[in-house]
């Protein structure tokens, strides 16, 4: 079994940031831009909120209210969830499996520094599937 796979070796480095008081629709337009389902909403350098696109299905698009009156801070999810540049993907899957999320902002110390994604993990990760499933499997033991 290879060694340990840490959150940093998975995660993207690359993440799209917002403040508290941008338009709904400018977060739309960035998550467009960029093709990314999520966005960090950063006060003061920490993340203080993620919007995702379920938060803008549920809290903008059912009701009809308008994206260019609403800011981030209205329809953000709150706290984030996050996880150590330095967990396990291990780790990280179990959280995302307990709090039944897909997406996880990345710290070191207070900074953020990564995103790291169900996707990234499926899609960079692949021996972790062959070692559920290798679990899965019946095996028969010869003693």
């Amino acid at each position: 079994m290879a060694g340990i796979v840490l959150v940093r070796d998975v995660m993207s480095k690359d993440v799209k940031v917002v403040r508290p008081d941008t338009s709904v629709k400018e977060v739309v337009a960035t998550m467009n831009k960029f093709n990314i389902g999520s966005i960090i909403v950063v006060q003061a350098g920490r993340p203080v909120g993620i919007v995702t696109e379920r938060d803008i299905l549920r809290r903008i698009v059912e009701p009809c209210l308008a994206p260019e009156i609403l800011s981030a801070r209205q329809v953000m999810t709150s706290p984030v969830v996050s996880i150590s540049k330095t967990a396990s993907i291990d780790e990280a899957a179990k959280v995302m499996a307990k709090k039944k999320i897909k997406k996880l902002p990345v710290m070191e110390k207070e900074k953020i520094v990564g995103m790291l994604t169900l996707t990234d993990i499926v899609t960079k990760v692949p021996t972790m599937l062959s070692i559920l499933e290798e679990l899965l499997r019946p095996h028969h033991h010869p003693y």
